[in-house]
């Protein structure tokens, strides 16, 4: 797993898309790991990614890119690896994205104790588990938030 400062605002991460049309998304429609819709306006965009790393609500901006993009999702294949999913609403837009190595820019970082209170209530998932465990690893004061 890539460690980062919160020093450290701007970085090279891999990219990779995700669309909801994909079947295993199907189930969630078009909605993120928060509850709300997924995000793709001119303005704003959604992510997703190991919240132990850029924890839900982070936002960042992709050099070159005016959009600006909020992490409010997850992934199981994400967890552990640095991989940030960018939100695509077609599948050809996806495969447009494909993956890329992009430089973005942290504009600001998200809540650790809100990744936390939403992870906490889903450890039936082993990836939910691992960023929960992870989260408590960087911040144990959220360990109780862990154990309700």
């Amino acid at each position: 797993m890539p460690v980062y400062s919160f020093t450290d605002r701007t970085r090279v991460v891999r990219t990779t898309a995700y669309t909801s049309t994909e079947s295993d998304h199907l189930i969630y429609g078009a909605k993120n790991a928060t509850g709300t819709q997924l995000r793709y306006t001119d303005r704003v965009r959604s992510a997703a990614a190991d919240w132990s790393i850029y924890p839900v609500g982070t936002v960042f901006r992709i050099k070159g890119m005016s959009q600006l993009y909020v992490v409010d999702d997850y992934g199981s294949a994400l967890t552990g690896t640095g991989t940030i999913d960018i939100y695509q609403p077609t599948r050809n837009l996806m495969n447009l994205w494909g993956r890329r190595n992009v430089e973005l820019t942290i504009v600001q970082w998200g809540s650790f104790t809100r990744s936390a209170e939403i992870l906490s209530q889903r450890t039936k998932y082993r990836h939910c588990s691992q960023m929960l465990a992870n989260i408590v690893r960087q911040r144990p004061d959220l360990g109780r938030v862990a154990a309700r």
